[in-house]
């Protein structure tokens, strides 16, 4: 089954795909959230939701009629792992890491398919990192077990980790060059987890800079992969329903190339994930 979120009146909708076009979950049915995380939080069995919405009557909207949100408006916690593709932590001067590099993201720096990510004004250093994410479904227990976790994930969907290099390089913590705004991808399509392997593995990932491909990988070169990412995190807080966890990105960053390539407006950038879907986003310069 296949999710997204898209606006209505400045709004986001939860919506539930049926090929070219969705059904609105909470206008085919009003006991489900119009939100994908207030429906995980609600338990709400979303895969019957939407099968009995698209049996049923409810309007058909086209994609291409609407504007799309990021998948999760507001996710409870965005964690998002660094160096976890063995060919970009050498391209990047770095050994694998023995535990992974984890760093947050702010959900004002998100921004949805289709929806200008914006080169910042304070940089001209602005990469593209290609990477699979994962939204939680359930809530997960503290130290449950790598061979438990995957039941916890409710589906798999594209982010764009986009990186304003020399504010990065500011501190030892990567916090501030991840959070710039408009420069975390998200969406557009939500797959759940039963329609890929278990932790998504095998699935070739890539992006493509105008056009260009500038990485090109399979998720099975993760260091670090779905499972054992979550137990690793269990073992230190809470995950919860509609978190969302990105799983780090492989080589070719624009950084690492000689000369380096970075975006800027009127670039396009898309990063595509086999068997999850396409992620488009316009470059325009940050308004002054």
């Amino acid at each position: 089954m296949k999710f997204t979120t898209y606006l209505r009146d400045g709004v986001p909708r939860l919506a539930a795909l049926d090929g070219a076009h969705f059904v609105d979950l909470h206008d085919a049915d009003a006991r489900v959230p119009a939100d994908l995380r207030a429906a995980l939080k609600a338990g709400i069995d979303l895969p019957a939701a939407a099968r009995a919405a698209i049996a049923s009557q409810a309007a058909r909207h086209s994609l291409t009629s609407v504007t799309l949100a990021p998948l999760v408006p507001e996710p409870g916690k965005i964690i998002c792992l660094g160096l976890n593709y063995f060919d970009h932590a050498k391209e990047g001067g770095r050994d694998k890491p023995d535990y992974p590099w984890f760093f947050f993201r702010a959900a004002s720096s998100l921004v949805a398919h289709g929806e200008e990510a914006w080169a910042p004004k304070a940089s001209t250093k602005f990469d593209y990192e290609a990477e699979l994410a994962l939204v939680i479904g359930r809530t997960v227990p503290r130290h449950v077990k790598q061979a438990d976790a995957l039941q916890y994930v409710f589906g798999y969907t594209c982010f764009n980790d986009m990186s304003v290099r020399d504010f990065q390089k500011r501190t030892p913590q990567w916090t501030i060059g991840k959070n710039f705004d408009r420069s975390g991808g998200f969406g557009p399509v939500l797959v759940t987890a039963d329609e890929l392997a278990p932790g998504a593995t095998s699935l070739r990932i890539q992006s493509r800079l105008n056009g260009q491909v500038m990485q090109d990988a399979n998720t099975d070169d993760m260091i670090f992969n779905v499972a054992e990412t979550i137990a690793l995190l269990a073992e230190v807080l809470t995950l919860e329903p509609g978190d969302v966890i990105v799983m780090g990105t492989p080589a070719g960053v624009g950084q690492a190339r000689t000369p380096p390539v970075w975006m800027k407006a009127g670039d396009t950038i898309d990063v595509e994930i086999e068997g999850v879907g396409l992620l488009s986003n316009p470059i325009a310069a940050e308004p002054v």
